[in-house]
C-alpha cells in the first residue's frame, strides 16, 4: 500500500492520510442530506436520492484514489443540482428523467474528449494568471459558504443581497467559537486542527441541545429502484434540449478544470509550468463519475472543492480519497449519526481553507492589466453569481478579448481561443428563464 501510493516519495503517513480523509468527509458530508433535498424539488424521491448520492460519491472517490491517486473527493456537484432542479425541471418544465438523460449524454461526451486528450490540451493552454485566479476565487467562494453556514452572513434585500447575520443567536455564536478555536489550533500547529475543530464544535452544540440526538444508530440504505436507470435519453436528444446539454457540459468542464487546478496549486502538485501531471486521469474519473451518476439517478459529479480541507490537513495521496470513500460507504448504514454534524461545525473549516487558498493572489502581475482584469473578473463572477463555472468561463472570454484589444493577439494560443468560443456559446444557449 505504501509503495502503491508512493508514501515515501510524497512524505505521507497512514495517520496523516486517515486524518485528512476524516476531515474531508466531515466537511463534505452535508451533501448526503443537501443534494437529495434540492433534487426533491424536481420530484425525485429523497430517500432514493440519498442512496444515489452516496453511491456516486463512493464510485468516483474510489476511482480517484486508485486510478488517479489524488487526495480529492468526488460527489454530485452543488450548483449543477440546483440548475437541474429549479431551472431545467421547475422553470423550463422538462421531466427529471429527461434531465438525467442530458447528464448521461454530457458524461459520455466528457469521456470521449478526455480519452482523445482534448481536455488535457485545453487545460494546459490556460495561462498561469488564470490558473491562480481559480484558486483565489474558489477560496473566497468557500469562505462565503462557510460564513453563510455559520449564520454570520445572511440573505439581504433587493439592492443589498447579503447582510450580517444575527450574531446574538446561540448557533451563530457556536460557529464563531468554532472558528476561533480552530484558528487557535492552527496557530499552535496542532496536528488534526481542522478535524478537532469540527468534532469539538459538534460536541458543544450537542451538549447545548442545539442538535438533536440521532433517532437511531443504524439504518438500512433506502432502495435505489425509484431512480436507477430511469433516465430518458431520447427525450434529451431534441433540438430544444441543446441549450441544457451545452450548459451542463460547460459548467462541468469549467468546474472540474478550475477545481482541479486550484486544489492542485494549494497541494503543491503542479509542475514548473503550472500544469497538473497526468491531469487526464482525474478528468477521466470526473467524466465516468458523471456518467454513472446519471445511471444511479443523480446529477453531475466531480471533484469537490471541500477536498481542500483534507489537503490542508496533510492529505497527499490517493489513500486520502479511499478513506473518504470508505466513510461514504459507512454512511449508507450509519447516516443517522454521520449526518448530525451541523453547518456551524464545518463552516469554520471552509472559511479557514479559503484563507489558505488566497495565497495564490501573490502570483498576480498587478502591473499587467491584460492579465489582472480577466483574473479579477474570474474571481468576482464566481462570488457574485454564486457559480464557479460562470466565473471561469467569464475569465476565458475576457482574457482573449482584452488581449485582442491590447493588440497582443500573438499571446492567444489555439487552446485559449477554443475555450473562449466554447464559453461564449454557453452564454448564448444558457436558459436564462
Amino acid at each position: 500500500m505504501r509503495n502503491f501510493f508512493e508514501f515515501d516519495r510524497l512524505g505521507a503517513s497512514y495517520r496523516q492520510e486517515f486524518l485528512a480523509g476524516l476531515t474531508t468527509f466531515f466537511t463534505l458530508s452535508y451533501i448526503i442530506v443537501v443534494n437529495p433535498a434540492i433534487l426533491e424539488a424536481a420530484g425525485m424521491p429523497r430517500d432514493a436520492s440519498m442512496t444515489a448520492t452516496i453511491l456516486t460519491a463512493v464510485f468516483g472517490t474510489v476511482l480517484m484514489g486508485v486510478y488517479a491517486k489524488r487526495p480529492f473527493a468526488v460527489a454530485p456537484y452543488m450548483g449543477e443540482n440546483a440548475f437541474i432542479a429549479y431551472t431545467v425541471v421547475k422553470t423550463l418544465g422538462y421531466s427529471w428523467q429527461t434531465a438525467l438523460g442530458a447528464i448521461l449524454i454530457s458524461g459520455v461526451l466528457f469521456t470521449l474528449i478526455t480519452l482523445t486528450g482534448t481536455r488535457k490540451w485545453l487545460a494546459e493552454a490556460i495561462p498561469m494568471t488564470l490558473k491562480h485566479s481559480f484558486a483565489v476565487g474558489i477560496g473566497l467562494f468557500l469562505a462565503f459558504l462557510g460564513l453563510s453556514d455559520m449564520g454570520v452572513v445572511a440573505l439581504g434585500v433587493p439592492g443589498a443581497p447579503v447582510k450580517l447575520g444575527d450574531l446574538t443567536t446561540t448557533p451563530a455564536l457556536c460557529g464563531l467559537g468554532g472558528l476561533a478555536l480552530t484558528g487557535g489550533l492552527l496557530v499552535r500547529k496542532v496536528k488534526g486542527a481542522l478535524f478537532i475543530g469540527i468534532a469539538l464544535t459538534t460536541g458543544t452544540m450537542f451538549a447545548l441541545g442545539l442538535i438533536p440526538p440521532p433517532a437511531r444508530i443504524f439504518s438500512l440504505p433506502p432502495s435505489l429502484e425509484p431512480l436507477f436507470l430511469k433516465l430518458d435519453v431520447a427525450g434529451a436528444l431534441t433540438w430544444g434540449f441543446v441549450g441544457v446539454i451545452l450548459s451542463v457540459l460547460v459548467l462541468d468542464f469549467a468546474d472540474t478544470m478550475g477545481t482541479l487546478i486550484g486544489l492542485s496549486a494549494r497541494a503543491g502538485l503542479l509542475d514548473e509550468n503550472g500544469n497538473l501531471p497526468e491531469i487526464d486521469k482525474p478528468m477521466l474519473v470526473d467524466a465516468l463519475s458523471t456518467t454513472v451518476a446519471a445511471l444511479f439517478g443523480t446529477t453531475t459529479a466531480g471533484v469537490f472543492i471541500e477536498s481542500a480541507s483534507g489537503i490542508e490537513q496533510g492529505g497527499k495521496t490517493g489513500f486520502t480519497a479511499l478513506v473518504v470513500a470508505g466513510l461514504f460507504l459507512l454512511a449508507l448504514f450509519f447516516a443517522p449519526i454521520l449526518t448530525i454534524v451541523p453547518p456551524q461545525a464545518y463552516g469554520p473549516v471552509l472559511v479557514l481553507v479559503g484563507m489558505f487558498m488566497i495565497e495564490s493572489a501573490g502570483h498576480f502581475d498587478f502591473s499587467d492589466y491584460t492579465e489582472l482584469l480577466p483574473a479579477f473578473l474570474t474571481i468576482v463572477m464566481m462570488l457574485f453569481t454564486f457559480n464557479i463555472g460562470v466565473g471561469i468561463t467569464m475569465g476565458f472570454i475576457s482574457w482573449v478579448v482584452i488581449k485582442l484589444l491590447a493588440g497582443r493577439f500573438r499571446e492567444i494560443n489555439a487552446g485559449m481561443a477554443a475555450l473562449a468560443l466554447l464559453s461564449a456559446t454557453f452564454y448564448i444557449f444558457y436558459p436564462y428563464h
